[in-house]
């Protein structure tokens, strides 16, 4: 069994938990222009996957490579949307930290967390341009 596992999230789902977005996030006195921001990826979604890490008792995988592993389902699958055309953005927020939210929200249990929430549909606007690494700096090579 993976230790990972997807919830797929269709428009009105995404309505719903745009309200819960201010909600909790007037609850915990989240700066207002922060939830207006994270409210405005489940506004403007058609679609969304959350990728959910359900960590599962392992004597032969490590929890970290548990962890990573559903990092990896993440972006696997933002790939592969991109490859079939579609517009697609791993846009998680601070929503997806708060246990009350994703256990409300998406109904995950105490042992698990978001990895990632991918909002998928047709593209409408180029995403900005982010600054990117310098390669070079973060690179490191050993020849013997």
């Amino acid at each position: 069994m993976e230790p990972w596992r997807f919830i797929v999230v269709e428009k009105p789902a995404l309505e719903r938990l745009g309200h819960q977005v201010t909600t909790r996030g007037e609850a915990l006195g989240i700066d207002p222009a922060k939830i207006i921001k994270e409210r405005h990826a489940y506004d403007t979604s058609p679609l969304a996957v959350v990728v959910v890490e359900s960590p599962k008792a392992s004597d032969k995988v490590p929890a970290i490579e548990q962890t990573y592993s559903a990092g990896a389902a993440c972006l696997a699958l933002l790939n592969a949307a991109l490859a079939s055309g579609w517009g697609a953005n791993w846009l998680s927020g601070w929503a997806s930290l708060d246990r009350d939210f994703i256990r409300d929200g998406f109904g995950l249990e105490d042992h698990e967390s978001v990895a990632g929430i991918l909002h998928i549909g047709t593209e409408t606007v180029a995403p900005p341009e982010r600054p990117r690494p310098d390669v070079d700096a973060i690179t490191q090579w050993i020849k013997d």
